[in-house]
């Protein structure tokens, strides 16, 4: 059986995309049931998050195996597996463990080094668990993983790398700016009381909000939340709990709101925002308007040629279509007919704003206008045009009025209309924006030494799954011997009848030793050579020359993963 991983994520599709395909609680029950169940897979684990979906599974055939997980994801995601495919991403064996291994460090995540990653890592593993889907190899797996994490974090500086979703996101409101200033007497609203919610309402606290008001569909759960802030150490925030009902009126006190349920509706339409900003500023919220502001000056006309729009450049024509001639900016097949070199410069600087060079040695011989005009026919009878390249007249940005309302969307499916983005006097921070914020990110000279780490505990993972792989053909080798050693001493005593149990023990203890002594190096040795890359024949080999029967052996396995699953099943993941 072998580690396959069927997923895609921020960095293979776009936040729409993730954002219809996002899994609910139940779909993701359901997906693992329906994994198991499927003929390729042994065990099963998803990965659900923000910006993530993966399905992890233990299968003895690649290629079936992808089609089935990938059919899997389409079915109880809801997003047709056409549609989905051109995102999806697979790894398979030594490179799944690495991937993996490396979203639990946070190298993988959109804000590169948090550590929220780690907790969520530790809930797919439950509900594998509970579900009984997670077997030796996805519980060793998700356990190596998150050690791994824990261990990047504090042997490096990665969390100086990256934050949390939520401080990042309260950062983008910012604009930059220090949270904490910012943050400092405001209102907040917090709308959910899962752990994202948990987290956004904590880092709020910590940043010095005033007050923080926690909505959620379940009310014993919001006020449980906000009891724990109010009684939390090291802040005098004010925390009390509504309803959901409550949101539209609460929403126009708040300064800032953090949404983050499960919902997979909207929870704010653009309206409710727009009503809230109303009710603060006393003025309609007009929708900011699209494109380039009026009086913003257009470009010049180009004096030959009409097409205005020309996609095409230069640099992007192949190169046996054209002469690379930088500068140069006329169109379509008119623009040669006639024009000597110097024409065709003067029109190319004047485009370039560029000053145009009169002097008699600027100007080029008749040979060489001759070769340039026949290279220009030449690129235009090919591609229909000559590429025009212009410099970008500046465009003003149009004047916003400062934000009166902060919101931070951290759901996936939105919770947050995405309308809002336009409305005057509001700045919406949702994951679509923070992918745009997280890509221009820094990253820490510390990812490199994560990086490291993940490359040592991957073979070393490795290297224990092999080793692993061949202990119960190596278990069933000894108890193969000790039958042999057992009925060799029945045999003696029956040649022997009066042999006395002093003489008798002696006797089988020497036998025994003789067979451990023998054993001892080549089982040794063979986990050695089993630990290495490719050493996963060693335990067919061993089958092979000692003719062990395969249901002894595969009784040793189900034997060991029965005594794991039982002393996990006695204590926490």
């Amino acid at each position: 059986m072998s580690l396959l991983v069927v997923g895609l994520s921020h960095r293979s599709a776009p936040v729409s995309v993730l954002e219809r395909a996002s899994l609910s609680v139940d779909a993701q029950f359901k997906l693992l049931q329906d994994t198991v169940a499927a003929e390729p897979a042994a065990e099963a684990a998803v990965l659900a998050t923000c910006n993530r979906i993966e399905l992890y599974a233990d299968v003895d055939k690649f290629h079936a195996g992808v089609a089935e997980l990938s059919t899997l994801l389409a079915q109880h995601s809801g997003v047709g597996l056409e549609e989905l495919t051109p995102y999806l991403y697979v790894h398979y064996e030594d490179r799944a463990v690495h991937h993996f291994f490396s979203v639990a460090c946070g190298l993988d995540s959109m804000v590169v080094g948090e550590g929220q990653i780690l907790g969520q890592i530790k809930d797919a593993l439950a509900r594998a668990q509970e579900l009984h889907t997670a077997g030796r190899l996805l519980n060793d797996l998700f356990q190596q993983a998150l050690r791994v994490g824990k261990r990047a974090h504090s042997e490096t500086g990665i969390d100086r790398a990256g934050q949390s979703l939520v401080t990042f996101g309260l950062e983008q409101l910012a604009a930059g700016g220090d949270v904490t200033a910012w943050a400092r007497g405001r209102t907040a609203l917090v709308i959910g009381a899962g752990s994202m919610s948990s987290l956004a309402a904590a880092t709020l606290a910590r940043a010095g909000v005033a007050e923080i008001v926690v909505a959620n569909r379940t009310l014993d759960r919001a006020e449980r939340l906000a009891q724990i802030l109010t009684e939390a150490d090291g802040t005098d925030v004010s925390a009390r709990a509504v309803p959901m009902e409550s949101v539209p009126a609460e929403l126009t006190r708040a300064d800032v709101a953090v949404s983050c349920t499960g919902a997979t509706g909207l929870v704010l339409t653009a309206e409710a925002v727009a009503a809230a900003v109303e009710d603060r500023t006393g003025a309609p919220a007009a929708f900011a308007e699209q494109g380039a502001p009026a009086g913003v000056r257009p470009l010049p006309p180009t004096s030959v040629g009409t097409d205005e729009n020309c996609p095409l450049d230069l640099a992007a024509v192949p190169q046996q279509a054209a002469v690379q001639q930088p500068g140069f900016s006329v169109l379509g097949e008119a623009a040669v007919a006639g024009m000597d070199a110097a024409t065709l410069e003067q029109h190319a600087a004047w485009v370039d704003n560029a000053g145009v060079d009169r002097r008699p040695s600027a100007r080029r011989s008749p040979e060489t206008d001759a070769e340039l005009i026949t290279a220009l026919a030449a690129l235009a009878a090919t591609v229909g045009r000559i590429p025009e390249r212009r410099r970008p007249e500046p465009v003003a940005a149009p004047v916003r009025p400062e934000p009166v309302l902060f919101l931070l969307d951290l759901a996936m499916p939105r919770d947050v209309d995405a309308a809002a983005h336009r409305l005057a006097g509001v700045r919406l921070v949702d994951i679509e924006s923070l992918a745009e914020a997280s890509a221009d990110a820094p990253m820490a000279a510390d990812v490199d030494q994560v990086r490291r780490i993940v490359a040592d505990e991957v073979a070393a993972f490795g290297a224990a799954q092999r080793a692993a792989h061949i202990t119960p053909t190596v278990v069933a080798l000894r108890t193969m011997a000790a039958d042999v050693v057992a009925g060799e001493i029945a045999r003696l005593d029956g040649r022997l009848p009066g042999l006395d149990d002093k003489h008798r023990a002696e006797i089988t203890q020497t036998v025994k030793r003789v067979v451990d002594k023998l054993l001892h190096a080549p089982t040794v040795r063979v986990k050695q050579l089993a630990a290495e890359p490719g050493g996963a024949g060693y335990a067919d080999a061993l089958r092979t020359l000692f003719d062990l029967d395969p249901e002894t052996v595969a009784a040793v396995s189900r034997a060991e993963e029965s005594t794991e699953k039982n002393a996990e099943n006695r204590g926490p993941a």
